[in-house]
């Protein structure tokens, strides 16, 4: 299996800087082993069923990417910081750009009174002391930072304040992500609404989507490749409505793919679950055997993407290859402000 056989041409018009409005405007395109159908996240309610759990990832994004200077005999050096994690004694894993600007010890300041210290440096990243922590600290970062935009929407536009609210779901409730569930960026309060009307069931789990999200994969033979950890829970109650859904035949449906890294790492290989808490690292390519989703809501994926592999697990490479070839010719919108998939193996 080679990182080739994941591989497509997108066209450059096709990658979203900006999401629809509103959310749910977005277009949805359905796929199943036998057909494709072009419709819109507005549809969903008519889409899926009395009884479908659909399982949202509550993690809610950090304005991670603050812009200050460091001082140092009169000179002034401009220092970009993107926050990649906490550590357990409050210091923040960071990528510091030019990190060898920065001295071990010297403060890099920032606005809304916020100052690091760099601690140390691993691997290309820096380890950052604050001069605030818990509210304080979280008050300020909202002041100063910006929204950690991907990659491929940052090199065409800077964050703004608009992007806060964009680039957050509406059920965002535990703080840690620095990007976001992108698939879950489809719905609004009116759609959820609709959706309880219509008798689906919602389970909340928490994944702290990092910046590996967009690490690229550097191996030809994808199976050697590493991913990136990530923080997660599966709580009492989400385990407890995941396990009554499969007990009862109810479909249960991760929207975005880090939902179902979530729910298949806190599955058992009997295909149980329960509550579950820690780092994953699980990776999804072709031949994984799926123990609790029935189906995905996913956005489009970059090409030679882990993403790319997971999806293409679900359905099947070709199968993929069809709907991917189908959503380029459609002018679908690709990545994170773009329009999604209902992928139904």
């Amino acid at each position: 299996m080679k990182l080739s056989d994941f591989d497509f041409d997108l066209p450059e018009r096709l990658i979203a800087t900006r999401p629809a409005v509103p959310r749910s405007a977005s277009r949805l395109l359905v796929a199943s082993p036998t057909k494709i159908d072009d419709r819109t996240v507005t549809d969903l309610p008519d889409l899926l069923q009395d009884g479908d759990l659909l399982v949202l990832n509550d993690t809610k994004v950090i304005p991670a990417r603050l812009f200050g200077h460091r001082e140092r005999d009169g000179n002034v050096s401009k220092i970009e910081v993107t926050l990649l994690s906490p550590t357990p004694d409050g210091t923040w894993r960071a990528l510091v750009k030019p990190l060898r600007k920065v001295r071990d010890g010297e403060a890099i300041t920032f606005a809304a009174g916020l100052e690091a210290s760099l601690l140390s440096r691993d691997d290309g990243q820096a380890v950052l002391s604050f001069n605030r922590q818990g509210k304080a600290f979280d008050d300020a970062l909202a002041e100063a930072g910006q929204m950690p935009l991907p990659p491929y929407i940052a090199a065409k536009r800077a964050a703004d304040e608009q992007d806060k609210t964009d680039y957050q779901t509406v059920f965002a409730k535990t703080t840690g992500a620095v990007a976001a569930p992108t698939a879950s960026l489809h719905f609004d309060e009116p759609l959820l609404d609709k959706l309880k009307a219509k008798g689906v069931q919602f389970a909340h789990v928490t994944l702290h989507v990092g910046a590996g999200t967009f690490l690229p994969v550097k191996v030809d033979d994808v199976k050697t490749h590493k991913m990136h950890a990530e923080w997660g829970q599966v709580s009492q109650e989400a385990a407890s409505q995941i396990k009554a859904a499969k007990e009862q035949g109810r479909r249960v449906v991760p929207v975005g793919t880090t939902a179902l890294r979530l729910i298949e790492s806190a599955a058992s290989a009997q295909g149980e679950i329960a509550p579950w808490e820690g780092e994953t690292d699980i990776f999804i390519y072709p031949g994984f055997e799926f123990k609790i989703t029935d189906a995905l809501m996913t956005n489009f994926h970059l090409p030679k993407s882990t993403l790319m592999m997971l999806v293409s697990a679900l359905m099947g490479q070709q199968r993929v290859r069809e709907i991917y070839t189908h959503a380029i010719d459609s002018d679908y919108r690709f990545f994170s402000y773009g329009d999604s998939s209902l992928l139904l193996p």
